[in-house]
């Protein structure tokens, strides 16, 4: 599978898993787990989470799934705003590796700007890392006015940003995605098919018919293609997952990739992130 790699010099699998919504039916907990296992199985070894998903209920699924199997995930989490403060930070890091069964996180992620200076973040992640709970660090919903000021705060260590990205919010393509790649910041998509709303949409899945694969791979495998993006889909059952691991092995023709952004275009001036 294509691997993204962090600045770091570390690689991960440019396809991940997230945990949005996962752990809110007990009654499909079993199922849920053995989706992220299979996930394992088959390479996806990067996890996203984060403390706000079911208040801490998808951190405590993640954790069951990986239990016995640590060390093969790039375990990926998430502070509310509210906590980005020196001490409040610890108190959420530490509660997070307590759900999760884990002594470290891989990369530890600001969910979204909120009252607290970046300066302090800052601050608070890099005394984390310090402290070996976390090996890095990044953010989530910054738009590129966002970044200036955080690398301008001392945060040149900034792992990655975790944006809204997909075919049919291509905003990030106008300034975010190119100051980004200007320092080597790869970037997490989130919501890669628009939490299923791309699935109903009549011309890609006419589009993805001609290819014989489905909407959701075809839509995956768009931005599996784009130098340093890792969507991090979630999927709730093995054959979910199964089908999402097949968009790695998606190679789409140029032309594709035009009809692509005739269907869906990019912006052609600043509009500003938009996040879920």
């Amino acid at each position: 599978m294509k691997t993204i790699r962090f600045s770091d010099g570390t690689q991960v699998p440019a396809l991940g898993q997230g945990s949005w919504m996962l752990a809110e039916q007990p009654s499909r907990r079993r199922e849920e787990i053995d989706a992220l296992r299979t996930g394992l199985d088959l390479g996806l070894t990067l996890i996203d989470t984060a403390e706000m998903y079911g208040e801490g209920e998808s951190e405590r699924l993640v954790g069951e799934a990986i239990a016995g199997r640590r060390d093969e995930v790039f375990l990926v989490s998430k502070a509310y705003p509210q906590n980005a403060s020196h001490a409040r930070l610890q108190r959420s890091c530490e509660a997070s590796l307590e759900r999760l069964g884990t002594d470290r996180l891989d990369l530890y992620l600001l969910h979204w700007r909120g009252s607290v200076p970046l300066a302090k973040t800052v601050e608070a992640m890099e005394a984390l890392v310090a402290a070996g709970k976390i090996l890095r660090w990044g953010v989530s919903n910054l738009d590129s006015d966002d970044m200036e000021e955080l690398f301008a705060a001392g945060g040149e260590a900034c792992a990655t940003d975790q944006i809204l990205y997909n075919l049919t919010r291509r905003s990030p393509e106008h300034d975010l995605l190119p100051l980004l790649a200007t320092r080597g910041i790869p970037v997490m998509a989130y919501s890669p098919v628009e939490q299923g709303r791309l699935l109903a949409d009549p011309e890609l899945a006419g589009l993805a018919e001609e290819l014989d694969a489905t909407p959701a791979q075809l839509a995956l495998a768009w931005l599996l293609q784009r130098d340093g993006i890792i969507p991090i889909p979630k999927a709730a059952s093995a054959d979910h997952v199964r089908e999402n691991r097949a968009a790695a092995d998606l190679q789409l023709p140029e032309d594709v990739l035009a009809r692509l952004d005739q269907s869906y275009p990019a912006p052609t001036q600043p509009v500003a992130l938009e996040m879920l």
